[in-house]
Protein backbone atom coordinates (compact mmCIF):
# COMPACT_ATOMS: atom_id res chain seq x y z
CA UNK A 1 0.00 0.00 0.00
CA UNK A 2 1.69 3.41 -0.62
CA UNK A 3 2.03 6.03 1.99
CA UNK A 4 -0.55 8.13 0.48
CA UNK A 5 -3.18 5.98 0.91
CA UNK A 6 -2.26 4.72 4.62
CA UNK A 7 -2.77 9.04 5.26
CA UNK A 8 -6.05 8.96 3.48
CA UNK A 9 -6.86 5.93 5.68
CA UNK A 10 -5.74 7.41 8.90
CA UNK A 11 -7.36 10.94 8.37
CA UNK A 12 -4.69 13.06 7.56
CA UNK A 13 -5.43 14.20 4.32
CA UNK A 14 -8.96 14.69 4.71
CA UNK A 15 -8.07 17.00 7.40
CA UNK A 16 -5.19 18.92 5.59
CA UNK A 17 -7.85 19.61 2.67
CA UNK A 18 -10.53 20.57 5.46
CA UNK A 19 -8.35 23.28 6.57
CA UNK A 20 -6.90 24.61 3.36
CA UNK A 21 -10.51 24.41 2.12
CA UNK A 22 -9.63 22.31 -0.78
CA UNK A 23 -10.69 19.33 -2.28
CA UNK A 24 -9.40 15.66 -1.21
CA UNK A 25 -8.38 15.17 -4.66
CA UNK A 26 -6.32 18.08 -4.48
CA UNK A 27 -5.21 17.18 -1.16
CA UNK A 28 -4.37 13.51 -2.59
CA UNK A 29 -2.26 15.11 -5.56
CA UNK A 30 -0.19 17.16 -3.31
CA UNK A 31 0.74 14.43 -1.93
CA UNK A 32 1.37 12.52 -4.43
CA UNK A 33 4.09 14.78 -5.57
CA UNK A 34 5.60 16.30 -2.34
CA UNK A 35 6.19 13.18 -0.82
CA UNK A 36 8.92 11.50 -2.86
CA UNK A 37 11.15 14.69 -2.31
CA UNK A 38 10.31 14.36 1.33
CA UNK A 39 11.11 10.50 1.74
CA UNK A 40 14.36 10.91 0.12
CA UNK A 41 15.37 13.66 2.57
CA UNK A 42 14.63 11.01 5.54
CA UNK A 43 16.68 8.67 3.44
CA UNK A 44 19.42 11.24 3.12
CA UNK A 45 19.08 12.16 7.16
CA UNK A 46 19.61 8.01 7.55
CA UNK A 47 22.97 7.87 5.44
CA UNK A 48 24.17 11.22 6.15
CA UNK A 49 24.43 10.08 10.54
CA UNK A 50 26.86 8.52 12.13
CA UNK A 51 24.33 6.86 14.01
CA UNK A 52 22.09 5.87 10.92
CA UNK A 53 18.81 5.19 11.27
CA UNK A 54 19.12 4.74 15.21
CA UNK A 55 20.16 8.64 14.31
CA UNK A 56 16.94 9.64 12.02
CA UNK A 57 14.55 7.72 14.35
CA UNK A 58 16.28 9.82 17.51
CA UNK A 59 15.37 12.93 15.13
CA UNK A 60 11.99 12.01 14.67
CA UNK A 61 11.41 11.76 18.66
CA UNK A 62 13.25 15.45 18.62
CA UNK A 63 10.86 17.01 16.14
CA UNK A 64 7.31 15.48 17.96
CA UNK A 65 7.90 12.20 17.18
CA UNK A 66 3.93 10.82 16.78
CA UNK A 67 2.68 14.16 18.05
CA UNK A 68 3.04 15.51 14.58
CA UNK A 69 0.60 13.20 13.12
CA UNK A 70 -1.97 14.41 15.53
CA UNK A 71 -1.85 17.66 15.35
CA UNK A 72 -2.84 18.01 11.70
CA UNK A 73 -5.61 15.40 12.38
CA UNK A 74 -7.06 17.15 15.41
CA UNK A 75 -9.83 19.50 14.75
CA UNK A 76 -8.07 22.64 15.51
CA UNK A 77 -5.65 24.83 13.42
CA UNK A 78 -2.79 23.23 12.29
CA UNK A 79 0.89 24.88 14.20
CA UNK A 80 3.01 24.00 10.96
CA UNK A 81 6.02 24.96 12.90
CA UNK A 82 6.79 21.68 13.95
CA UNK A 83 6.56 20.34 10.36
CA UNK A 84 8.76 23.34 9.33
CA UNK A 85 11.38 22.11 11.73
CA UNK A 86 11.27 19.13 10.27
CA UNK A 87 11.87 20.42 6.43
CA UNK A 88 14.94 22.11 8.11
CA UNK A 89 16.47 19.20 9.03
CA UNK A 90 15.84 16.87 5.76
CA UNK A 91 16.56 19.77 3.11
CA UNK A 92 18.76 22.20 4.91
CA UNK A 93 16.64 25.29 3.61
CA UNK A 94 14.09 27.03 2.71
CA UNK A 95 15.27 27.40 -0.75
CA UNK A 96 15.15 23.64 -1.30
CA UNK A 97 11.63 23.67 0.09
CA UNK A 98 10.85 26.21 -2.31
CA UNK A 99 12.36 24.51 -5.36
CA UNK A 100 10.46 21.01 -4.40
CA UNK A 101 6.86 23.26 -4.44
CA UNK A 102 7.53 24.87 -7.68
CA UNK A 103 8.93 21.83 -9.41
CA UNK A 104 5.91 20.08 -8.34
CA UNK A 105 3.37 22.86 -9.23
CA UNK A 106 4.79 22.93 -12.74
CA UNK A 107 4.00 19.51 -12.84
CA UNK A 108 0.80 18.86 -10.78
CA UNK A 109 -1.20 22.23 -11.96
CA UNK A 110 -1.84 22.78 -8.42
CA UNK A 111 -0.98 26.54 -7.35
CA UNK A 112 2.76 26.90 -5.81
CA UNK A 113 1.59 28.79 -3.16
CA UNK A 114 -1.03 26.13 -2.19
CA UNK A 115 1.75 23.56 -2.23
CA UNK A 116 3.85 25.61 0.13
CA UNK A 117 1.20 25.16 2.56
CA UNK A 118 0.62 21.62 2.64
CA UNK A 119 4.39 20.87 2.53
CA UNK A 120 5.03 21.36 6.15
CA UNK A 121 1.74 19.84 6.97
CA UNK A 122 2.43 16.58 4.52
CA UNK A 123 6.43 16.09 6.48
CA UNK A 124 4.48 16.28 9.76
CA UNK A 125 2.04 13.92 8.84
CA UNK A 126 4.93 11.37 7.02
CA UNK A 127 7.14 11.71 10.18
CA UNK A 128 4.14 11.66 12.43
CA UNK A 129 3.63 8.15 10.42
CA UNK A 130 6.64 6.69 10.96
CA UNK A 131 7.30 7.84 14.58
CA UNK A 132 4.60 6.34 15.57
CA UNK A 133 5.37 2.56 13.76
CA UNK A 134 8.85 3.17 15.07
CA UNK A 135 7.14 3.39 18.57
CA UNK A 136 4.67 0.54 17.92
CA UNK A 137 7.50 -1.78 16.75
CA UNK A 138 9.95 -1.13 19.63
CA UNK A 139 7.21 -2.69 22.07
CA UNK A 140 6.08 -5.11 20.26
CA UNK A 141 7.03 -8.51 21.80
CA UNK A 142 7.28 -10.67 18.57
CA UNK A 143 9.81 -7.44 17.42
CA UNK A 144 12.37 -9.98 15.73
CA UNK A 145 14.81 -7.34 15.96
CA UNK A 146 14.13 -6.19 19.56
CA UNK A 147 13.50 -2.58 18.93
CA UNK A 148 12.21 -0.13 16.60
CA UNK A 149 15.26 0.81 15.06
CA UNK A 150 15.54 -1.91 12.61
CA UNK A 151 11.76 -1.22 12.26
CA UNK A 152 12.02 1.99 11.03
CA UNK A 153 14.75 1.31 8.70
CA UNK A 154 12.37 -1.57 7.03
CA UNK A 155 9.72 1.05 7.22
CA UNK A 156 11.53 3.44 5.60
CA UNK A 157 12.89 1.34 2.83
CA UNK A 158 9.00 -0.17 2.01
CA UNK A 159 7.90 3.59 1.84
CA UNK A 160 10.87 4.24 -0.78
CA UNK A 161 10.24 1.30 -2.94
CA UNK A 162 6.41 1.74 -2.89
CA UNK A 163 7.57 4.99 -4.26
CA UNK A 164 9.68 3.88 -6.41
CA UNK A 165 7.06 0.99 -8.19
CA UNK A 166 4.37 3.72 -8.26
CA UNK A 167 6.39 5.47 -10.91
CA UNK A 168 7.38 2.47 -12.88
CA UNK A 169 3.52 2.02 -13.18
CA UNK A 170 2.88 5.16 -14.16
CA UNK A 171 5.87 5.87 -16.59
CA UNK A 172 3.78 5.30 -19.59
CA UNK A 173 0.88 7.01 -18.39
CA UNK A 174 0.50 10.42 -20.14
CA UNK A 175 -0.07 13.25 -18.23
CA UNK A 176 0.91 11.69 -15.09
CA UNK A 177 1.78 13.53 -12.40
CA UNK A 178 3.75 11.82 -10.54
CA UNK A 179 5.74 10.48 -13.10
CA UNK A 180 6.36 13.18 -14.84
CA UNK A 181 7.93 15.22 -11.70
CA UNK A 182 9.87 11.96 -10.92
CA UNK A 183 11.09 12.23 -14.12
CA UNK A 184 12.35 15.60 -14.10
CA UNK A 185 13.90 15.76 -10.64
CA UNK A 186 15.69 12.15 -11.12
CA UNK A 187 17.74 13.17 -12.89
CA UNK A 188 20.78 10.86 -12.55
CA UNK A 189 18.55 7.76 -12.46
CA UNK A 190 19.32 6.70 -9.08
CA UNK A 191 15.79 6.48 -7.27
CA UNK A 192 16.06 9.63 -5.64
CA UNK A 193 14.76 13.03 -6.61
CA UNK A 194 16.15 14.99 -3.43
CA UNK A 195 20.14 14.81 -5.07
CA UNK A 196 18.69 16.01 -7.89
CA UNK A 197 16.82 19.05 -6.53
CA UNK A 198 19.77 19.73 -4.06
CA UNK A 199 21.86 20.78 -7.75
CA UNK A 200 19.41 23.03 -8.28
CA UNK A 201 19.66 25.01 -5.80
CA UNK A 202 23.38 24.68 -5.21
CA UNK A 203 23.03 23.37 -2.03
CA UNK A 204 25.17 20.29 -0.54
CA UNK A 205 24.02 17.78 2.36
CA UNK A 206 26.91 16.22 4.01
Amino acid sequence: MQITDLLAQLGGLQSMARELGISEDQAATGAEVLIPAILGGFKRQAQSQPAGIEGLGDMLGRLGGGDLLDQVLAPQPTDVSGGNDVLGQIFGGKDVSRTVAQNAASQSGLDPSLLKKMLPMIAMLVAGFMAKQRDATATAPSSPDGGGLGGLGGLLGSLLAGRAAAGADNTTAPGSAVSGLAGMLDLNGDGNPLDDILRIVGKVVR
